[in-house]
């Protein structure tokens, strides 16, 4: 072989090299931000319904299935690097169809509760579903959490999954064609990002949520009473027996609804002589942000101490639901055969007030044709020690 041929050859291995180390670098970031779908069975007419997986750069994953948007796994790590599911949820669809309450759900037309399913809008009156108390609770009987969505990945630096849904006027009692825009964004940053956007052609209500339940001991190892939990809120809504508001504010000064100060969830949950806390069974209120901006604003922190694992909540919302899991009752067996007891999960419903077409006080829900209701929650992850 002469000198010309052994320099030809050279350069050839040398390309080869080059092309193969890029390749694997291209396969490697293929590998560590993803969107990822598989069959998840189908519904009795034979739907089929999919199961997405996004996963960014950190090794962070969420699950979400086109059967109610619902998230059905989000990971996050702890203080020492060590991912696990922070959510309750199942193994299956059937389960979720089953007996699911509201694990992990998108939850609309109307997030919390509408007093005896009726309201009235523009001098019409609306009849809808009662399914709680008497009350109309998550849209119905057939609500946003049990309907197919259509998926459509995102293109992009972050992996995102984009939902849609139109809801058909006259669906579940309520007014106008609701076309509905769901977009989960698993940031670089550790955080899920949820964007609601929605449009109608006749007047109506909106008030959209998502129902994930957490638990940042990872697996839901045990009950949330040790998490340590902050709400920027100076006031919460105080409802009757049926958990309906009253139509007042209070401020939550004085009282076992101040989490102004990083407070432990058990410390005042059963407090006897509180009779908000006998209504709720535990937390199920609605608090009002001391920063009504409405611009995307930190609004309230979880902290669990055995993990180091913190969740930061953010939204555009006037308010959120916090939740602490009191009608769980270990009858409902979740993920990896696990029972899920009382107070097992809690959630961070970002939302309008409940009952709001029916309390002229309260910030509107109305959305009519030409407007867009457009709302942004993040959930934010980090650790310390």
């Amino acid at each position: 072989m002469n000198r010309f041929s052994q320099y030809v050859g050279l350069m050839a291995l040398g390309a080869l090299t080059l092309l193969n180390a890029c390749a694997s670098k291209k396969t490697t970031n293929t590998q560590t931000m993803t969107i990822d779908k598989q069959a998840y069975g189908q519904l009795p007419d034979g739907r089929p319904v999919d199961l997405y997986t996004l996963r960014n750069e950190a090794g962070m994953t969420a699950r979400i299935t086109t059967y109610g948007g619902i998230l059905v796994g989000l990971t996050a790590p702890d203080k020492d690097g060590q991912f696990a599911d922070v959510t309750l949820g199942f193994d299956s669809l059937a389960t979720y169809r089953k007996n699911n309450p509201f694990f992990g759900a998108l939850v609309g037309r109307y997030g919390n509760r509408i007093a005896k399913g009726k309201f009235t809008l523009d001098g019409q009156a609306y009849t809808l579903a009662t399914n709680n108390m008497g009350n109309h609770l998550h849209g119905g009987k057939v609500g946003f959490d049990k309907v197919l969505w259509t998926a459509t990945p995102v293109e992009g630096d972050e992996p995102a999954l984009k939902l849609t849904y139109t809801a058909k006027d006259g669906e579940e009692g309520y007014p106008g064609n609701l076309a509905v825009t769901v977009t989960y964004t698993l940031q670089k940053n550790n955080a899920l990002r949820i964007d609601y956007e929605a449009t109608t052609d006749k007047p109506t209500v909106v008030n959209l949520t998502n129902h994930t339940y957490f638990n940042l001991t990872g697996g839901a190892k045990r009950d949330i009473l040790d998490h340590v939990v902050t709400i920027k809120a100076d006031r919460f809504v105080p409802v009757d027996k049926t958990l309906i508001p009253t139509g007042q504010l209070q401020a939550v000064a004085g009282t076992p609804f101040d989490f102004t100060k990083p407070t432990r969830v058990g410390d005042r949950i059963d407090d006897p002589a509180d009779t908000q806390i006998k209504y709720g069974l535990g937390y199920d209120h609605c608090w009002v942000f001391a920063d009504s901006s409405q611009g995307l604003k930190s609004v309230a922190t979880v902290f669990e101490p055995t993990t180091g694992r913190v969740l930061e909540v953010q939204t555009t919302e006037p308010a959120v639901q916090f939740y602490t899991g009191n009608f769980l009752d270990g009858s409902v067996t979740g993920r990896e055969g696990n029972p899920y007891k009382k107070r097992y999960g809690l959630c961070l419903e970002t939302e309008h007030y409940p009952d709001s077409p029916n309390q002229p006080a309260f910030p509107t829900t109305t959305l009519r044709p030409g407007q867009t209701y457009k709302t942004t929650t993040l959930y934010q992850f980090s650790t310390r020690k």
